[in-house]
């Protein structure tokens, strides 16, 4: 199967927080006791995590190389962005294209090649309950600003997506990155590197208008 494959590393410009709950419970409570057809998109997992209350601290997986996301991290990232940035770009649907046509690899993506968090940032949370307003307090491991991450993008021939749109969705990220709290301007990030060779260096980077040679 044809596929045109991008190396992609970004940059931190701001901390990122973890969305990883810390308690196990979280998972088998709200996730594990699912049934396969109620969790029909892997993103969905994300969601459900993101959307929890706050049980103590959130983190990121570990295993035995170091501190990792999964790959529907980095894609959920650029269907939210597909999602918000479709009108401008003028694709319709984009989010379900970029579902169907577009891959991230590999499964696990290290970040930065780390082997612990970099510190704990702690911040108050404010809803309206039906017993009045509550606060609570959420603490959530962070890495710091500069820290790499590299991964693939993949995708099938398609006449939308393309290297501009994909660098695009990718430019998004120095307005809203990834992680939690991102609304507050957490895990935003630069891209510094997007190349057709494992190389590195921005050779498959589309030239913006106005650019030198």
């Amino acid at each position: 199967m044809q596929m045109e494959t991008r190396y992609v590393t970004i940059r931190l410009t701001t901390e990122m927080l973890g969305t990883v709950p810390g308690s196990k419970s979280v998972y088998s409570d709200y996730i594990e006791t699912k049934k396969p057809e109620e969790l029909k998109d892997e993103l969905e997992v994300e969601t459900v995590i993101e959307n929890l209350e706050h049980k103590g601290w959130t983190g990121f997986h570990q295993d035995d190389t170091g501190l990792f996301v999964y790959d529907y991290f980095i894609k959920g990232f650029l269907k939210n962005a597909g999602n918000i940035l479709k009108d401008g770009l003028e694709v319709k649907a984009l989010k379900s294209k970029l579902s169907d046509f577009l891959f991230v690899f590999p499964r696990k993506i290290y970040l930065g090649n780390k082997n612990r968090a970099d510190g704990v940032i702690e911040r108050p949370l404010r809803a309206q309950t039906a017993q009045g307003p509550r606060v609570t307090l959420a603490r959530s491991d962070k890495l710091d600003e500069g820290t790499e991450i590299s991964f693939q993008i993949r995708w099938l021939p398609h006449a939308v997506i393309n290297d501009k749109l994909v660098c695009e969705l990718l430019d998004y990220g120095q307005y809203q990155g990834l992680g939690q709290f991102r609304n507050g301007g957490y895990g935003r990030f630069e891209v510094v590197s997007y190349s057709s060779s494992p190389d590195g260096g921005t050779d498959a980077m589309p030239k913006k208008k106005g650019a030198k040679k």
